[in-house]
């Protein structure tokens, strides 16, 4: 992951445009990832008090602990890079309270833990945060569902239900259970979704928890590891190729990723007083100790509505990026930093 933005920052740096189709098979990849982290999903996991306590208290504390960090680099820095209204203050902190879906799994993958406790506790916080995040792109670009929003519910019902499962079974193991996951997931989810106002994303997501408690979702999301891990490249080499900053944006960007430890702290804080176990909670505080994708997509907003410089989406990508490279040695060390210092 960390090669793969690198390699974004240096094509950037070269002066050379980003390919065409390039964010689309970013796009898709995130697709394909939320459909999977979905197939192994139960909504009864998301009702649990350590799940959506955590995500609500987190959100709370670290959006009023980066508003107050930019109001002090406000008072500190008379440039126009911190000229920020107070909407816009809150706006950025709320972007990035958020923590990293796609890294996050990422690295759950690569270490052999989605299904260890913690990294279950992990998604599911993420998948809350997710679910915080539609209602607030909802809400701030004034588009809400259509009333043909409702319909998703249909999915829900046993003969609906029953059908997609008829036709997962007729995919067989071969290359049609390919491509029955990549319909499930681009098709009857994103687009569904996308068609009544609803983020295609989320439709994603909820077709691959609907899917879950079928015997084959296991051999479905293994079935779509190569076409995510690849179009999963895409998404990170597109993050490094944000825009070209100069020195200030930079170091805005470290500062943001040197107050990574409080946020962990705070997923960490938050998970104890819930009642789980301190290795627990640590495991679940490194895994989500970085920025969030979502955090650039508040600033394309903020840009695009014009509250947010440009400025701030550099500074944000490449937090962002820096964050996932500062988290990854972290992560693969978890087991050997809770030994030392349990």
């Amino acid at each position: 992951m960390v090669g793969f933005l690198i390699a974004g920052f240096a094509y950037n740096f070269a002066g050379l445009e980003v390919p065409k189709g390039l964010q689309t098979i970013a796009d898709l990849g995130v697709t394909l990832l939320l459909f999977s982290i979905g197939l192994k999903l139960k909504l009864k996991d998301l009702s649990t008090i350590e799940v959506w306590g955590t995500s609500v208290m987190h959100i709370l504390a670290s959006t009023l602990f980066f508003t107050l960090v930019i109001l002090l680099g406000k008072l500190l820095f008379a440039i126009p890079l911190f000229d920020l209204s107070l909407t816009a203050t809150i706006v950025l902190a709320f972007g990035l309270s958020f923590s990293s879906t796609v890294y996050a799994v990422k690295v759950l993958e690569d270490k052999g833990d989605m299904g260890a406790f913690y990294g279950k506790i992990a998604i599911d916080i993420l998948v809350m945060q997710d679910i915080f995040a539609v209602i607030f792109l909802a809400v701030s670009e004034g588009k809400y569902p259509s009333i043909y929003a409702l319909s998703v519910f249909l999915l829900f019902l046993p003969p609906v239900k029953k059908a997609i499962y008829k036709l997962i079974d007729q995919a067989g193991h071969g290359e049609l259970l390919v491509v029955s996951g990549l319909f499930f997931a681009l098709g009857a989810g994103y687009e569904f979704f996308y068609s009544v106002d609803l983020k295609g994303d989320l439709g994603a997501l909820i077709l691959g928890i609907l899917i879950s408690n079928h015997t084959k979702s296991k051999a479905l999301a293994k079935s779509l590891l190569s076409f995510k891990e690849l179009m999963l490249v895409g998404f990170f080499l597109s993050v490094g190729m944000q825009g070209l900053p100069n020195l200030l944006i930079v170091l805005t960007a470290i500062g943001l990723v040197l107050l990574l430890p409080i946020k962990s702290w705070l997923y960490f804080f938050i998970t104890s007083r819930f009642g789980l176990r301190s290795r627990t909670s640590l495991f679940n505080a490194i895994t989500l100790g970085n920025f969030s994708e979502f955090g650039l997509i508040v600033a394309a907003l903020g840009v695009t509505q014009g509250f947010l410089s440009v400025e701030w989406l550099l500074v944000i990508a490449i937090a962002v990026s820096l964050s996932f490279a500062v988290a990854s040695p972290f992560s693969l060390r978890a087991e050997e930093t809770y030994q030392k210092y349990k």
